[in-house]
């Protein structure tokens, strides 16, 4: 019996921008041909993402990476992640 693997994408994550007074942490987000930008708001649990074009694959994703290493994130840090999905 063979397994058949889960489709996986890397989503690459830059730190522009973090806030610890304003509770928000800025950067960009490409997957494959994909280029986003997001803005985090982590006090209020808001994340925005533009543009919209292919926004429902990598926000979910992105935003459990998000809470998970949010203390570990620094601007200009490049960080990465994998999505269990073809985007």
């Amino acid at each position: 019996m063979t397994r058949q693997r889960l489709p996986q994408t890397t989503a690459y994550v830059r730190i522009t921008h973090q806030s610890w007074q304003h509770g928000k942490i800025e950067g960009e987000v490409r997957a494959n041909n994909y280029e986003w930008q997001f803005k985090w708001r982590f006090r209020q649990g808001a994340l925005t993402v533009e543009p919209s074009l292919g926004r429902a694959l990598i926000r979910e994703p992105l935003n459990r990476f998000l809470e998970q290493c949010d203390y570990q994130l620094e601007p200009g840090g490049d960080y990465s992640f994998t999505i269990r999905a073809q985007i």
